[in-house]
Order: structure tokens, then C-alpha cells, then sequence
């Protein structure tokens, strides 16, 4: 079989992303399918589902990423277009060996990649990173596969509605942000109980409304005209490929994902109480504190989905996510990303619980913060730097959390610092209690980054 060469920056830690026509193209699509198609075979895997997002260069994408699995003498089954959660769904339903997505997620609509799962689990890390010399050897499994194909929309809804209450009067506005969710999305409320407004509903490769990322609020601002204007009780959102969630309550206020994990610990926890229950780094010290006071076992976590759902894997835990918007549920549900099912539990919740979201937002503790901070730093120089932070601090006899970079407790708060594992970037957060707290966690930050060279953001001075 033909050997074949990926661009350098192609082959991610969680994933395969680029910019199609520039680092990423049909012909990687194509020996992706062989290379991920031979770990396949390697393990004795004979299928696998293959599925695609709505940008306009998914489906030649995906016709490449077939033929390369065919290649490798496996039974491909596809499932269309569709979001990455439904193809998790997929995997599980169709009980494939392994299973490929299609997608550039919350990216700009130039980007695509894929998402890759094998036998059940995550493939990310070194397993994709060991994918280049398997390509640049050429040494591919080979055989005479096959193609079918597979509409299982219907039957991904019916699990999404299972045990909804037909009788909820609650109204939502939803925002798939002409994304992979579209359809999924509009099948999914003519079922469920209550009142629906679907805004940017129409799939479209092109983003024509916002860019497809809840995490920034700036991209939420027609759902919260939706809510305002419609007099819904809350509104949720979804990125490219709907595996994050985004939402805002009645009164138009943000809830990021930390504060919806508070409510669904809760949740949780009366069912299972003494759970371990996961989030990543970057969350507020505030859910962590309420899972303990919930009686639960707060577990602090690396920052990235194949990460954190591995480590759900790995404790058992029923209910794990991270800021960036995914929200595993492994209790009632599979233990993976999908953010449909938590717009759903989220519905449920507030169902059972006959309040409003914004009550329990108002209920919340009140902390102070800055959003994630990121700013250019070498690939060379990133993880340098965060260990040289944690060495002054350490010496200086700091409380230093150092699982996934640096977070330090100080001043009533605490502050993080941490390279991407995808870009060359480092990240920071800071969180206290006032804002005279939060300043003094700039300084302390602005100062570690200034002692190692480092030109600090503009959002670290005050």
C-alpha cells in the first residue's frame, strides 16, 4: 500500500484537525482510514461507523476516510450527517469495533478533522500520534471491505426522549448554530414536552449566524434574544458538532459548564450518593467545594475530553465534564460527551425540581473570575515555562496542584497555569472571591511569567 506523509500539525492530542486545502486533504482522509483501519484489524476489529458533520468539505472527506477503512478489508457503516454525539450512539447501538466523526467541531469553517474511538474507548495521545510512522511506513492491513448504510436518527432521538415528562410546561429556545445538531435537533422537540424555539436551525456549512463555540458568550447573543423575546425559561446552545453545550437562563445570564455540573452533581448524587464525580483543572473551586458538601468525591482532572472521559472510565463515575462544555454522563447514559442528552437532563432537572433556572442560578455561590486566558508561547518554550513557574513556586512553599500545569491557592482563590496540549499556547485562569482578590491573582501570575521571559496578555494588568 502506498505510504503517505501528514503534515506536521495535523495529528492532535484528542484528535486529527487542519486547514482543508492547506494541511489537511482527501488524500490524509484516505490514509487515515487505512492507518487507523490496520489498528483496527490489529486488535480484531472487523467494523467500524463512520459518520460526518455539515461542513462543505465533510462528505469528500469522508468518501476518502471509506475507501482507506474498505482498503484495510473492514465493514464500513455509515450514518450520514450528523452530530459527534450520535455517532458515539453509533458505535454503541450498531456495537462497531470502532467508529470515526467527520469534523472540525467549534472550529472556523476552513477547518475539519476526525474523531476517533476504538473498541468503546478514546483513541488519542500517543495512539494518534503513532499513526505518522504507520502512514510513512506504508505497512497498511489490507482486504476487500464493504459500505452500508445506516439511518439511525429515529432511534438516537427515542433515547435522547427516554423518560421525559410528557407533561413539562417548560419553555426552551435552543441554538444548534447551523450545525451537525440541526436535524437531530429538530426531530428531538417535536417529541419532547413544553414549548420550543429553534433559531439557526437550517445546517449550514458556512456558519452564517455566529461562530458554532458556546463557550464564548459573545456567539450566544441571539439565544438570549430568543429567550427574552419568546419569554422562554432558558436557553441552550450547542458547538459544530454538539458534543458542548452552552446555556443561559431566564434573565439572559450565562451558566458555564462548571456551574451546570453543580446542578447535575446534585442530581447525581441523590441517586448515587459518595460517587467520585470529575472536572478538569480549569472549573471553579466552587463545584468542587459543593460536590464534597454534597457528600460526593470531587475529582480534579486534566483538561481535555478524551482525558476526562478515560478517567470516568477508569472510577466509575457517573458524571464528569470541563469548561469547555463537555459533560459526560455515565449515569442513564453511555459515559460519553453529548451535549443533546445534558440539554435533556438539564430539562429533566428543572422538570423534577418545578424551579427556574435562574432561582438556582441566584442560588449559586458568587465568585469572581477572568474567562480562560490564552496567549501565544512556543511550542519549545510552553511546558518549559509551567514547570519553571512550579519550581519557584514550590521552593516558595506555595499550595501547588501540578496534575495538568499549575494551579495555586492564594489570596482566598486560586490561579492556573497550563500549556495546550493542541496549540502553542499557555493558558491561564485566576478566581477569588472580590475583585481587590482577583487583581492581587493577576499580579501573582503577570509577576511568575515575567521571571520566566515570558510577555504576559493585556488581560493579566490591571
Amino acid at each position: 500500500m502506498t505510504a503517505h506523509k501528514f503534515h506536521p500539525t495535523i495529528l492532535r492530542e484528542y484528535d486529527v484537525r487542519g486547514i482543508v486545502g492547506d494541511t489537511l486533504s482527501t488524500d490524509d482522509a484516505r490514509a487515515l482510514g487505512r492507518a487507523f483501519g490496520t489498528r483496527v484489524r490489529e486488535v480484531g476489529g472487523k467494523t467500524v461507523a463512520v459518520g460526518y458533520d455539515g461542513r462543505l468539505t465533510s462528505p469528500d472527506l469522508q468518501a476518502a476516510l471509506v475507501d482507506g477503512l474498505m482498503s484495510c478489508g473492514l465493514a464500513v457503516q455509515r450514518i450520514g450527517v450528523g452530530p459527534t454525539p450520535m455517532l458515539s450512539f453509533a458505535n454503541k447501538h450498531l456495537a462497531t469495533d470502532g467508529a470515526i466523526m467527520v469534523t472540525g467541531s467549534h472550529n472556523p469553517p476552513d477547518y475539519n478533522g476526525f474523531k476517533m474511538t476504538l473498541q468503546g474507548k478514546p483513541f488519542f495521545g500517543e495512539a494518534i500520534l503513532g499513526l505518522a510512522p504507520l502512514a510513512t511506513s506504508g505497512d497498511f492491513a489490507e482486504g476487500e471491505g464493504s459500505v452500508t448504510e445506516h439511518d439511525i436518527i429515529d432511534d438516537y432521538v427515542s433515547r435522547l426522549c427516554e423518560g421525559f415528562p410528557a407533561t413539562t410546561t417548560l419553555r426552551t429556545a435552543w441554538d444548534p448554530g447551523n450545525g451537525a445538531a440541526c436535524e437531530v435537533l429538530r426531530r428531538l422537540v417535536d417529541r419532547l414536552g413544553g414549548e420550543h424555539t429553534v433559531i439557526n436551525g437550517e445546517l449550514d456549512g458556512t456558519f452564517p449566524s455566529h461562530h458554532p463555540d458556546p463557550t464564548v458568550e459573545a456567539n450566544l447573543q441571539q439565544l438570549k434574544t430568543a429567550v427574552a423575546e419568546q419569554s422562554c425559561d432558558l436557553g441552550i446552545a450547542f458547538d459544530g458538532d454538539a458534543d458542548r453545550i452552552g446555556a443561559i437562563d431566564g434573565k439572559g445570564r450565562v451558566l458555564w459548564a462548571d456551574q451546570l455540573m453543580m446542578l447535575f452533581a446534585e442530581d447525581v448524587l441523590q441517586e448515587r450518593p459518595g460517587s467520585p464525580i470529575i472536572s478538569d483543572v480549569k472549573s471553579s473551586q466552587a463545584f468542587f467545594d459543593e460536590v464534597e458538601r454534597l457528600g460526593g468525591q470531587a475529582v480534579m482532572w486534566n483538561t481535555g475530553h478524551s482525558l476526562i472521559k478515560a478517567k470516568l472510565a477508569e472510577l466509575n463515575a457517573p458524571l464528569a465534564g470541563e469548561m469547555s462544555g463537555h459533560i459526560f454522563f455515565a449515569d442513564h447514559y453511555y459515559g460519553y460527551d453529548d451535549a443533546l442528552y445534558a440539554g435533556v437532563r438539564l430539562l429533566k432537572l428543572l422538570d423534577r425540581r418545578g424551579i427556574a433556572l435562574a432561582e438556582l442560578y441566584d442560588r449559586m455561590p458568587k465568585v469572581v473570575n477572568t474567562p480562560e486566558l490564552r496567549f501565544q508561547c512556543s511550542e519549545e518554550r510552553k511546558f518549559a515555562v509551567v514547570e519553571e513557574v512550579r519550581d519557584r513556586l514550590t521552593a516558595a512553599g506555595a499550595e501547588v496542584n501540578d496534575i495538568d500545569g499549575v494551579r495555586v491557592k492564594s489570596n482566598g482563590g486560586w490561579w492556573l497555569l497550563r500549556a495546550s496540549n493542541t496549540q502553542d499556547v499557555l493558558v491561564a485562569r485566576c478566581e477569588a472571591q472580590t475583585e481587590a482578590d482577583l487583581s492581587a491573582l493577576k499580579r501573582q501570575v503577570l509577576e511568575q511569567l515575567q521571571a520566566s521571559g515570558m510577555e504576559p496578555p493585556a488581560d493579566l494588568a490591571d
